[in-house]
């Protein structure tokens, strides 16, 4: 019984190929076979490129660093190469491949020519350029946003809160020369003021932690735990493994989820404890903040539908926005653990000038 997987069958599955150009090459690099792939993807027939070396298909730079005969060096030494990068159709436009080329040899170990498999990747790097792109505006935005919750945050210190603790002086002085039955009215005044200074106190703080000019993650979200520690909360910070604090647009992202997150534990969650551990990992950093509190049957979705909580869904798309993922893990009577991965930054974008 013939071999179905070579000769004749062979060449027919190549020739169906149309999502990659498989050919083959001589010793030396000329063009011997050309699959309608090849055709679809390069733009030549096969009598317009069958015969001619396979170093038309390469942009100006790589030919003038002799990339085309040292990609065939490689193959020939040690038995494959792999690449990826601009090749060129025959229009002149240039589009992102990744290549393998396959060194043949015959029994007697004599090279008798190269496999080569091209697939046009273009459409895959225009989408993670994009995205990229999308997650370096978010990045500035996100600063843009800060820049002004900074300087609200100056304006209400710098003038409101100061405004108020000299209006809290004054009353101080007076309790001490009016006469004793306005003396209650005026301690309340006081009391009043002073209330009035400490909720602005925490506005500044919401609004911009110092510590988060001082790109110090770690003691932003203390701040954040005394607020809870305040009204009778158990909390607990693990960032042993945070190795490097974010980058400030980063730090910025997370302090806002896990921002979300206590206030999700507090008001709806009734918890009696919260964790926040931070990690290191993968370039980026890895949050987890657990509760004890009730739980929940919410599923998030990534579309944004159904009844899901404006909370859990604003904190989902903070964290994609930037290029990173977010997951709740909980169930109703066993609390929940808010799980969130940052990237360090919107990462590098390949160049695309010479693209076409």
């Amino acid at each position: 019984m013939a071999d179905p997987y070579s000769g004749e069958s062979f060449r027919l599955f190549v020739q169906s190929v149309q999502d990659y150009a498989i050919f083959m090459l001589d010793p030396r690099g000329y063009v011997a076979t050309w699959n309608p792939g090849a055709e679809r993807i390069k733009g030549y027939r096969a009598d317009e490129i069958i015969g001619q070396h396979f170093s038309v298909f390469y942009p100006p730079d790589d030919l003038r660093a002799g990339k085309p005969a040292h990609e065939l060096e490689v193959a020939a030494e040690v038995g494959r190469f792999e690449d990826e990068g601009w090749r060129v159709r025959q229009d002149g436009s240039r589009f992102w491949a990744v290549v393998v080329i396959t060194a043949l040899f015959d029994d007697q170990g004599r090279l008798r020519g190269f496999g080569k498999v091209t697939r046009d990747v273009s459409e895959r790097v225009r989408a993670e350029n994009e995205l990229v792109e999308r997650r370096r505006l978010f990045f500035h935005l996100v600063e843009a946003q800060e820049a002004e919750r900074r300087r609200i945050a100056w304006d209400v210190h710098d003038d409101s809160i100061q405004a108020m603790a000299a209006v809290s002086m004054r009353l101080q002085l007076l309790s001490g020369q009016v006469p004793a039955e306005h003396l209650p009215a005026v301690r309340a005044l006081d009391t009043a003021v002073a209330e009035t200074i400490g909720r602005l106190r925490d506005l500044v703080l919401r609004l911009r932690p110092p510590a988060l000019d001082g790109r110090d993650l770690g003691d932003a979200v203390r701040a954040q735990l005394r607020q809870l520690s305040a009204q009778g909360i158990e909390t607990e910070l693990d960032d042993v493994e945070l190795t490097d604090d974010p980058p400030p647009e980063a730090s910025v992202t997370l302090f806002r989820i896990v921002g979300e997150a206590l206030a999700n534990a507090q008001k709806h969650a009734r918890a009696n404890r919260v964790r926040v551990r931070f990690r290191s990992i993968d370039h980026g950093t890895l949050t987890e903040i657990t509760d004890d509190g009730v739980g929940t049957d919410v599923v998030v979705d990534p579309l944004g539908g159904g009844d899901t909580h404006f909370g859990l869904q604003a904190m989902r798309e903070r964290a994609e926005a930037v290029g990173g993922w977010w997951e709740l893990i909980s169930e109703p009577g066993s609390g929940a653990m808010v799980r969130c991965w940052i990237p360090d930054g919107p990462g590098p974008a390949r160049d695309e000038r010479d693209g076409g």
